[in-house]
């Protein structure tokens, strides 16, 4: 059994939904679909994986505000984010507005997730880590057997999530990043919510925000 992936970036904001799938069941989850539902579903149909349930890793509308449509179409639950993010999820509605996004819908997710969980499509599994700062209600998935991880706004390629929404907590957010994420180990590839693919090698190196250095 493989995790395969794809990095589908939505929304002006170029936030990286991520479909990922079982190589043997073809079984699969969307990661953070924001926006752009036509192009997410065109890289389903593509790979033609069948969609067991969408995935998301904290409440902000690039990554949140095409949830419900996305839900809708493909009668799939949703699991995430924390459930300290659900004022960002209840707030959707005015998220649009406020960033210049088309009207969009607010859900209630079929599972909150917490530290410990695990989420599961085909034969992957994956864990579910709570990792606040950029939001309270922030989680990181994790796959130990591919050496994933999906990290959503937490960490970036030489740079670390903004903590300057409301709720953002930037000692919270780098306690998350060494305690959480670096533990897992320097081999570990993650997809980030913007930009770049990374390891955590990399950034335990050259990241000036949460380095051994820094």
């Amino acid at each position: 059994m493989a995790l395969n992936y794809q990095i589908v970036p939505v929304t002006p904001f170029e936030q990286n939904c991520s479909l990922l799938w079982c190589d043997e069941t073809m079984r699969a989850a969307v990661v953070d679909p924001g926006g752009d539902i036509r192009r997410i579903l065109a890289a389903v149909e593509k790979r033609g994986v069948q969609v067991e349930r969408i995935l998301v890793t904290h409440g902000h509308i690039d990554h949140a505000g095409g949830v419900a449509e996305l839900a809708e179409r493909l009668a799939v639950p949703v699991e995430g984010p924390h459930e300290d993010d659900r004022f960002w999820i209840d707030g959707m509605p005015q998220q649009a507005l406020t960033f210049g996004f088309p009207d969009v819908r607010s859900f209630t997710p079929d599972r909150w997730l917490k530290q410990g969980d695990t989420v599961r499509f085909g034969q992957v599994e994956m864990q579910v880590l709570h990792c606040p700062g950029h939001t309270p209600g922030h989680v990181v998935f994790f796959s130990d057997a591919a050496r994933l991880a999906v990290v959503g706004d937490v960490l970036f390629r030489g740079s670390v999530g903004r903590t300057d929404f409301p709720k953002g907590n930037f000692d919270a957010l780098i306690a998350s990043i060494r305690q959480k994420l670096w533990p897992l180990g320097d081999d570990v590839a993650f997809i980030s919510g913007h930009g770049p693919m990374s390891t955590f090698g990399e950034e335990r190196l050259n990241n000036p925000f949460c380095s051994d250095w820094s």
